[in-house]
This record gives structure tokens, sequence and C-alpha cells, in this order.
């Protein structure tokens, strides 16, 4: 902090306070915040030649902004990279997705600025960036989306959402070796035991190396794979609403709830659940109905039969 201070000082950068920040400091259009927790923000013209030729060499003492093939060299490798969206959403569908990545498209997605999709809040540009990746990868990406009512189904087969996600995963795996059957390796994000998905795949995708790591986001074909099944949710869940004739929120908020017991009170339970996730407790709370404890580990046992259709 003291050495950038310093050199900012050196540059004529004028400082100013900013709350939770040692400080702040601004030149032309260049803006660089020091918070009190460590981060460093720096943004506007200039940015990007500012980390490159001032805080790398001469504040941090190693260059990484524009070296990923040098210190990640595994992402620029063929691979796919499988996400999902929905998993926290009363309403809508769950939506898993996969992307296939090699060097050249890695670097043509990040040029496109293609970033795990919690970090893009806007979702007219999620939605617009989903497009902008299709194209790019051409066949090279598939996607399950599941509809309120098939999630129902499936959750009642399945008995426990991380069995589901996996038998998603696995699917998706499996449908993309047939487009790109020579692809050494598939990554996700980990959110349960790696194995569940190892069982799920059948013998196409038995073949294939399976990572699994928290924070996969980070990697580009988990990025692309995120963002294809974010544009797919928001997608689908603006025509469920329409079914309704509501205005379906995202998450699991309080104004999910007031709109779910408006759409309970107007078209049942039945209709409710044509567009939320049974299983959630917001179910059984906004109809008034008894809130069940929560359900015991059940063995993993036989998974049904995966289809071959991309969407339900």
């Amino acid at each position: 902090m003291a050495s950038l201070r310093e050199i900012l000082e050196e540059q004529n950068f004028e400082f100013r306070d900013v709350p939770y920040a040692h400080f702040g400091a601004q030149k032309t259009k260049l803006t660089i915040n020091a918070y009190q927790s460590g981060k460093l923000l720096v943004q506007g013209k200039g940015a990007k030649e500012f980390v490159e030729f001032t805080l790398e060499p001469r504040v941090l003492g190693e260059a990484k902004l524009g070296y990923d093939e040098v210190h990640n060299p595994e992402m620029f490798q063929p691979h796919l990279g499988i996400d999902e969206s929905g998993k926290g959403d009363f309403f809508g569908p769950l939506v898993i997705a996969g992307a296939y990545v090699d060097a050249d498209l890695a670097r043509t997605l990040m040029q496109m600025g293609v970033k795990d999709s919690k970090q893009i809040t806007s979702d007219k540009k999620a939605l617009d960036l989903a497009e902008e990746i299709k194209k790019v990868l051409g066949r090279r990406w598939n996607v399950i989306a599941i509809n309120p009512t098939k999630y129902n189904e499936l959750y009642g087969k399945f008995k426990n959402l991380n069995r589901l996600l996996a038998w998603g995963h696995a699917t998706v795996i499996e449908n993309l070796l047939e487009i790109v059957p020579t692809c050494p390796r598939a990554l996700s994000d980990q959110f349960a035991n790696p194995v569940l998905i190892q069982r799920a795949l059948k013998e196409r995708g038995k073949g294939i190396v399976l990572q699994q790591r928290t924070k996969a986001e980070s990697d580009i074909a988990v990025a692309a794979a995120s963002i294809l099944a974010r544009g797919e949710f928001l997608t689908r869940l603006q025509k469920l609403g329409e079914g309704v004739h509501a205005t379906l929120p995202k998450g699991a908020s309080a104004q999910v709830k007031a709109v779910g017991k408006k759409i309970g009170e107007t078209l049942g339970a039945d209709g409710l659940r044509s567009v939320a996730k049974e299983h959630f407790r917001t179910f059984n709370e906004v109809l008034g109905l008894p809130v069940a404890p929560a359900k015991p580990f059940i063995r993993y046992g036989k998974k049904p039969e995966a289809p071959k259709s991309e969407l339900f």
C-alpha cells in the first residue's frame, strides 16, 4: 500500500476519501481504490496499461495480466466446461450447460469478455453474451433445461438435488462427446462428491478425465457454460411467467414468496407446481401447508435413463 501510494503521488494522482478504503486516487479517467480488505480496484481508461506497466512490475513483482497461457496452460487445452443455473431459484427451471474449448476458442472467448455469469449483473448482457458464445462455438455446446413440471417429477425419483445435478452434468458430457468425441477432459464446479457424476456417466463418458474443483468458473470453458445456462434460465423464466400472467423473480427472497403466494391463491398448488420447485420449503410456506423436516439421506440407487433430447 505504501509503495503504491508513493508511485501514485509520483504520477500526480489526486487523492480522495473512499468508504472502507485506505485511499482513493484518480487521474483523468483512471480510478484506483485501495480497500482495507486488501482488494485493489483499478478501472477506467488506461487500467490495463497501469496494471501491466506499473502495478505488476513495481508493486506486485509478478506479471499475470495477459499471461493466462503461462500461468494456467490447462485452460487452453481441449476440454469441456460444465455449469448450471437455477439451482437456488424457487421459480424457473434447472439448466445445465456445457461448452467445449481449445486454445483458439479460449482466446476468442476471453477477448469477448466471457467470465463467470455471477459477475454479470445485467440480464440483457448475459442473454446477449450467451448468443455470441453459441455463434463462436458452433455445435460445440449443449444445454439441458428441466422445466419445473419435469424437474419436480425427476426430483421425486432422485430424492436428492446433488444426484439430479450429477445426472444432468453427466448427460451434458455424454451429449458433447457425440460432437467432440476426442475431447480428453471435463471440468465442473465441485458441488458434491465427485463420484456422483462418475457413476452417472455411460460408456462414452467413462473414458473422459473428470475434474471437479471449487471456483471452477475461473476456467473459460466453465465460465462460457455458466453464461449459456444463465441465458437459457432467464429465457425460460420469462416464458413461464407469461404462462401464469406474472413476473417471476429470481432467487428465494421475500418478493419471491409474495409472488408465489399470489400464484397459489389464484391457480392453486398445481399452478404453483408448474412454475416452481416443489421441494423448496417456500412451496409449502406460501401455500400455508406444514413445512416438512429435512429428509434423511437415501442411498444412491439406480439412475433413471438420461434423455437424448437437448431440452425438456
